[in-house]
């Protein structure tokens, strides 16, 4: 099977369960990162704002939403007992949905750590 060009493409095949949670993660994505682009990463969903910035994915028995950041994870580890971590990584059962104010408040969390990041680049001197 080739990979999925798009999120569409993407979800369009997943069984229902799977296929519902992860449209109302990608909703409530979109909802706090509204100009952030959505594109497939490493064969999954995911979104870029100044730089990557979270993904999510479906495995055989659960659903996933790659934080990206193991700081920013274990910022909200208070608030995620009971799901399933790993690093930068959160599982959940399929069917479920993760709390929409906690999808937010991590993708805010996020790219707040991206432009923190990027305002500490440098900016390169141009060739003259």
């Amino acid at each position: 099977m080739k990979p999925a060009s798009g999120l569409d493409e993407y979800l369009t095949p997943l069984p229902a369960d799977k296929r519902a949670s992860l449209e109302q993660l990608r909703a409530d994505i979109r909802a706090a990162a509204p100009d952030a682009e959505e594109c497939i990463s490493y064969g999954v969903p995911a979104f870029k704002q100044d730089g990557s910035l979270v993904s999510f994915g479906a495995a055989k028995n659960h659903c996933s939403f790659f934080v990206q950041s193991p700081a920013v994870l274990e910022s909200f580890a208070s608030e995620l007992d009971g799901y399933s971590k790993a690093k930068g990584t959160i599982h959940f059962n399929p069917g479920e949905t993760l709390p929409r104010e906690l999808v937010t408040r991590i993708v805010r969390a996020r790219l707040a750590e991206n432009q923190a990041l990027r305002a500490k680049k440098k900016p390169r001197a141009k060739a003259t």
